[in-house]
């Protein structure tokens, strides 16, 4: 069996090869964006966001790909499962729904050999402040990887777009006293 990171690897590599075949419209998003853009390499998991209008066109594309599709009782994503691996597939991000606007600020880079769209620095760590919460305040996870990418990240943007979250606001705060926000 292959070492972890490999498998995770390997399922991104399928997924996207899959998607930029036979479509819909996607985009990489979470840690493994962040990764694209030199933060950690995850270890759980990766993430995909299409439209929500596309979500089924996608657990299609996958399903012939060789992935098994799970149906979740959360209503903004699906499961790909290939063997031990999973890809989520996000069609709603922080309870927003993600259309073609949303998709439209990734950028083409080239991920494991295959050019792909992926979702912005800025973007994706507005996503995960505003996914902070009682239940999920992980900070320790999320500093190395903001730290990495910190040049490539629009501050005022992420300020303006999170200072409803108390949780995002004491991130920053404590990313401030870390001299990582500039």
């Amino acid at each position: 069996m292959l070492p972890r990171d490999e498998q995770l690897r390997s399922a991104l590599k399928t997924a996207a090869s899959a998607l930029k075949e036979g479509g819909p419209r996607f985009a990489l998003a979470g840690s493994f964006a962040l990764w694209v853009f030199g933060a950690p390499e995850p270890v759980h998991d990766v993430d995909f966001v299409v439209a929500e209008a596309d979500a089924e066109a996608a657990a299609t594309t996958l399903a012939e790909a060789g992935f098994d599709i799970e149906r979740t009782p959360e209503d903004w994503l699906f499961k790909a499962h290939v063997g031990e691996v999973v890809v989520d597939v996000l069609h709603r991000v922080n309870g927003v729904a993600v259309d073609a606007e949303a998709l439209a600020v990734a950028e083409d880079h080239d991920v494991l050999a295959i050019r792909i769209p992926v979702l912005p620095p800025t973007t994706v760590l507005i996503q995960k402040l505003r996914a902070l919460g009682e239940h999920h305040c992980d900070f320790a996870s999320l500093l190395p990887a903001v730290r990495a990418v910190r040049e490539r990240v629009d501050w005022e943007q992420v300020r303006a777009a999170t200072a409803d979250s108390d949780f995002a606001v004491a991130f920053l705060v404590l990313a401030d006293r870390l001299s990582i926000t500039g």
